[in-house]
């Protein structure tokens, strides 16, 4: 396992080592003592798995408190997380990652930053863990396209939710 810093301060990028051979592939998606020995000590309570369709953009949606360890465990998406913490110097800012069930990279999300997704595949299948149980009352979501961000996505018209298309923020 190989964990990175990215452009935004504090959000990690970890490569994971698959074992693969002639039968298939395997795979430690976490294992909590060395995530430990690499600095990463955040306590995780709940796992979700988000199985989203070709073009389909999920998010950008984040919170106060909770972080997140972000893998796509089949398919391909486009990741984007977003700084929407003030007292930081990158407040507004963002980055974008790909992920995929080949490149076995992670993404670790800070709390007060956003993420969203995008599938780049027929199928893809995302699965974060959180360090809080879901409570999207709490929730903040920046709208996908709002030109204050300028965030880039691979596709000029996704498939949204309502609450994605509207955008809401909440503090």
């Amino acid at each position: 396992m190989l964990v990175e810093k990215t452009k935004l301060e504090g959000v990690l990028q970890i490569k994971l080592d698959p074992f693969e051979d002639h039968r298939g592939w395997y795979l430690e998606t976490y294992n909590e003592k060395k995530y430990r020995e690499a600095g990463i000590k955040v306590k995780f309570v709940e796992d979700d798995i988000s199985v989203t369709r070709k073009n389909c953009l999920k998010g950008v949606h984040g919170d106060q408190k909770t972080w997140k360890l972000i893998s796509c465990i089949h398919g391909s998406f486009y990741l984007v997380i977003v700084n929407n913490d003030p007292s930081l110097d990158q407040y507004k800012q963002w980055q974008g990652f790909t992920l995929s069930d080949r490149n076995q990279v992670q993404i670790l999300v800070p709390p007060k930053f956003g993420n969203g997704h995008i599938a780049l595949t027929e199928t893809s299948i995302y699965q974060y863990k959180q360090s809080n149980y879901y409570n999207p009352q709490k929730q903040f979501t920046i709208k996908w396209n709002d030109p204050m961000y300028k965030i880039w996505w691979p596709t000029k018209n996704p498939t949204l939710s309502h609450r994605d298309e509207k955008g809401k923020f909440i503090d």
